[in-house]
């Protein structure tokens, strides 16, 4: 019998990826990282002991040979995160073909991709799946609508995963964060800033002034809904989408002016 379970973290060398291996190895998982670049997983690798495999995962060939090494190695997959996404700003009307079909190929295509090789391993594990979409998924943001449309997609695959496959012991959820201190949220929160004379904390008290924790998450919040998720104590827990966002989805946005603790000339 195998004394601890095996899961694949995609997008595993940052911020959300990255803690999440680091909560599933502490919990006893086994982890195989993925991830375009070599040295932001090694890193990761060093620190977690998480097992590292450079992988694309808009590339077929790459897909089949992360998990074939990942049930060589370990004997078996129980788990898989797919958190690997990305993100190119502009409106329908100016957005390339070029950064669309980089993102239904990376956040929606990838993910299909990956199950469908994965699938036959988390039957006869009976093992879980989590998806990271975004609150973005469950309210449309501004100035990225292939974002919105691929997150959006996640979700609905999820749940298609959860009902074609929980006969079989599958389980299968999205969690869906708001901001969050990642690599990527810096990068972006440095640049809104700059655009209006904020510093990059500062453009992260305005994003966050009207959430009802008045702050973004750290990785390892949302690492740590992701591994229980994972875990047998959600194990009734099956095509949920779970926002992971301070409250800030439930907020009405109409009432936003009308909140004597918002400072509305700050937003």
């Amino acid at each position: 019998m195998r004394n601890s379970p095996v899961a694949i973290v995609t997008g595993g060398g940052t911020g959300i990826g990255a803690a999440t291996a680091s909560a599933l190895i502490t919990a006893g998982w086994n982890v195989v990282i993925c991830g375009r670049r070599l040295e932001p997983l090694k890193k990761v690798a060093e620190e977690t002991g998480a097992f590292p495999v450079v992988a694309d995962t808009s590339s077929e060939n790459d897909i089949n040979q992360l998990v074939e090494t990942t049930v060589e190695r370990f004997g078996a997959l129980d788990g898989l995160v797919l958190n690997a996404g990305i993100v190119r700003v502009g409106q329908v009307g100016v957005l390339s073909n070029t950064d669309w079909e980089d993102m239904v190929r990376t956040n929606l295509t990838g993910p299909f991709q990956l199950l469908r090789v994965a699938i036959p391993h988390l039957i006869a594990a009976r093992g879980a799946i989590v998806g990271v979409g975004s609150a973005a998924a469950l309210r449309a943001t501004g100035e990225i609508p292939g974002y919105n449309a691929t997150k959006a997609g996640l979700c609905m695959l999820m749940q298609s995963v959860a009902i074609d496959y929980g006969p079989q012991g599958v389980r299968a959820n999205t969690v869906c964060p708001g901001w969050v201190r990642t690599e990527m949220a810096d990068m972006e929160l440095g640049e809104y800033g700059a655009t209006l004379g904020l510093n990059r904390e500062q453009a992260y008290t305005r994003a966050t002034s009207f959430v009802p924790t008045r702050r973004p998450a750290n990785a390892s919040e949302v690492a740590d809904v992701i591994a229980w998720l994972l875990s047998g104590k959600a194990s009734y827990v099956n095509a949920a989408v779970i926002p992971v966002d301070g409250g800030m989805i439930a907020g009405d946005p109409g009432s936003i002016a009308l909140d004597p603790r918002i400072s509305v000339g700050n937003i």
